[in-house]
């Protein structure tokens, strides 16, 4: 709980620094109200991920001096996160680094995971038995492209106030839990160092989001979110490969399903945004009808009662692969579980047929 507190401190202070001095940050300050995923109403700094990623160094580099075996590898997986972290705070004050050079730049960040840190996908675990992957030419292409695209699929959550944050500080926990259970420091001291910081951010945040998490922020927590469940998996075989699947199956499932979408469905490219993702939809078909007058004040009433719904939703994956991080059989089932009602209930919404019990009372305020 050490690295936690410190990192929370750290970082919810120096959050609060960037508000009050965000007008020295005037090309990171998102006044765009027009673009489909927005819904935000006044100019916001969008750079809450440095913060963020200073808050984590600072607590790692006490941790590495409390326990100096943990140095390497936190100095190591630091590096590598710093050039996923670069990407995305370089797009955040210019604007002008597209998201496949994004893309490219965490692909590189889990390459070097891949070289320093021993981060690959070495094996698949099934019912009854454990397949071994050891062809360079299939785990290394595998490796890199999972740990680029749950950082990138965090990216893609993060839509309203405290959605991305919520999510991964859950994950985060769930991993520091299972690394105390199997005897992993470096992942338990990692995961906690870094979902203190989020929290911390998360303080200003939600609800009234006076700081964006911005790419940077985002494409950080992601890949440090992928690395450490890799890291976690390979590093203890009795940890199933389906924890981590399980775990980050939401940011992930919600990645391949919204490509799947604009390439099959619509018919345009992956990388065009659109405004129907699934928090989008709840935003748009569910809350809106629990906040009465159309007020400047109900867009932020609106866009704060969004997130819970994928908190709770995200928790009906962590939650069981939490509880069930050994047993493979359970965790498939989950897995599929979760998809399927993914599946029912995105198909529920976008026809106009929501569930009742997800609308709340309509409210006159």
């Amino acid at each position: 709980m050490f690295s936690f507190l410190v990192s929370f401190v750290v970082s919810a202070l120096l959050t609060l620094l960037v508000i009050r001095h965000s007008t020295l940050h005037g090309p990171a300050l998102d006044s765009n109200f027009s673009g489909v995923q927005k819904v935000h109403a006044h100019a916001v700094a969008r750079i809450g991920g440095l913060p963020i990623f200073l808050a984590v160094t600072l607590s790692a580099a006490i941790s590495a001096w409390r326990v100096p075996d943990l140095g390497y590898w936190l100095l190591a997986l630091l590096v590598c996160a710093s050039i996923a972290f670069m990407g995305g705070i370089v797009e955040d004050y210019t604007g002008k680094v597209r998201a496949s050079r994004r893309l490219v730049l965490t692909m590189l960040a889990a390459l070097l995971g891949y070289l320093v840190l021993d981060a690959k996908i070495a094996r698949l675990d099934m019912p009854f038995s454990s397949w071994p992957l050891d062809s360079l030419w299939i785990v290394l292409p595998l490796t890199v492209l999972a740990v680029a695209g749950i950082a990138n699929a965090v990216n893609i959550i993060d839509g309203f106030n405290g959605l991305a944050s919520v999510v991964t500080i859950f994950m985060l926990v769930s991993l520091a839990y299972v690394g105390w259970q199997v005897g992993d420091m470096f992942i338990l001291v990692s995961a906690l160092t870094v979902a203190g910081a989020t929290a911390g951010f998360l303080v200003w945040n939600y609800p009234v989001g006076l700081i964006f998490l911005g790419d940077g922020g985002a494409y950080f927590i992601g890949f440090m979110l992928g690395e450490l469940a890799l890291l976690l998996v390979m590093r203890n075989p009795q940890v199933s490969t389906w924890y981590a699947a399980l775990l980050l199956i939401y940011p992930a499932f919600e990645t391949i399903f919204s490509a799947y979408r604009r390439m099959f469905v619509r018919g345009k490219s992956p990388a065009v945004p659109d405004g129907i993702h699934l928090h989008s939809l709840i935003f748009r078909r569910i809350v809106q009808w629990t906040v009465g007058p159309k007020e400047a004040r109900a867009l932020l009433k609106r866009n704060s009662r969004t997130s819970p719904y994928l908190w709770l939703f995200s928790l009906t994956a962590v939650i069981p692969a939490t509880v069930f991080w050994r047993n493979t059989e359970v965790l498939i089932f989950f897995s599929l579980l979760f998809i399927i009602s993914y599946v029912w209930l995105y198909a529920r919404i976008v026809r106009f047929k929501s569930p009742r019990w997800l609308i709340w009372n309509k409210k006159t305020d």
